[in-house]
């Protein structure tokens, strides 16, 4: 009987170093717990069965996972960190092709700008060069306009025929020449106070001898309203000719 005693009290022992063992597990949270079994022998002494049973446990399995959870959070901040900057090199690419962009569009408009100018200069330039060669054409045309004549009687007739042919008024040299020296010898203050237009009050004068009314009837623009004007003289007397002979190199006698 008192073997048994032991035994009970042995076994009694074993379970509260379970529990105890049990315990500890919940605590840590992950644990692995090894305990010794307890001796089949049914003799063992009283101080044997008053003795607990050693629990062998090992700290192994605890250092494994705070190593596993160490090593999840290692990979999961590698991995944020490779997000992140996957994004960074995203966005720095996305800035750097909106950078060219811009760049682009800015050299292409300073290179429009600058055909624009270079046109314009052109244009410029060219006007210059028209207005310049405008410029020269008529003071050619104002040089010729003042061709200077002699104030003699050559300088007249071709002055006379210079006017004579801008109008459409024809007549040549030789036939004013040639009437000229017939009517008045060549001088442009001559004057008729014989003939019948002299009767009639109405004097020829000057070198091709016009009378009054036809010098104002005939006479041509741009000459002088003084009858006795060598030039406006002849141009008013080779105007009447030619609407009334049709030129003044038809007139070979008085007219």
């Amino acid at each position: 009987m008192p073997k048994n005693t032991h035994t009970r009290g042995h076994s009694l022992a074993l379970t509260r170093h379970h529990k105890i063992a049990i315990a500890g597990v919940a605590t840590l949270g992950a644990a692995a717990l090894a305990f010794s079994a307890v001796p089949s022998n049914a003799e063992t002494t009283t101080s044997e069965a008053a003795s607990p049973a050693k629990v062998a446990y090992s700290s192994q399995q605890i250092k494994d996972v705070k190593a596993s959870v160490t090593d999840r959070l290692a990979i999961d901040a590698i991995k944020a960190e490779t997000a992140k900057a996957k994004a960074d090199a995203r966005a720095k690419a996305a800035a750097e092709a909106v950078a060219k962009k811009k760049a682009a569009a800015a050299a292409a408009a300073k290179a429009a700008a600058q055909r624009k100018a270079a046109a314009e200069r052109r244009a410029k330039e060219a006007a210059s060069r028209s207005a310049k060669r405008a410029a020269l054409k008529k003071a050619a045309v104002r040089k010729a306009a003042v061709k200077s004549y002699g104030n003699n009687l050559n300088g007249w007739i071709n002055h006379a025929l210079d006017i004579m042919h801008s109008k459409g008024i024809p007549g040549s040299y030789n036939g004013l020449y040639r009437n000229i020296m017939r009517e008045s010898s060549g001088n442009p203050n001559a004057i008729n106070n014989w003939d019948i237009n002299a009767i009639n009050g109405i004097p020829s004068k000057g070198l091709l001898q016009v009378i009054p009314p036809t010098f104002t009837a005939y006479h041509v623009g741009g000459t002088s309203w003084n009858i006795y004007d060598p030039v406006a003289n002849i141009t008013a007397a080779a105007n009447y000719a030619a609407d009334k002979y049709g030129s003044i190199d038809n007139v070979n006698s008085a007219y």
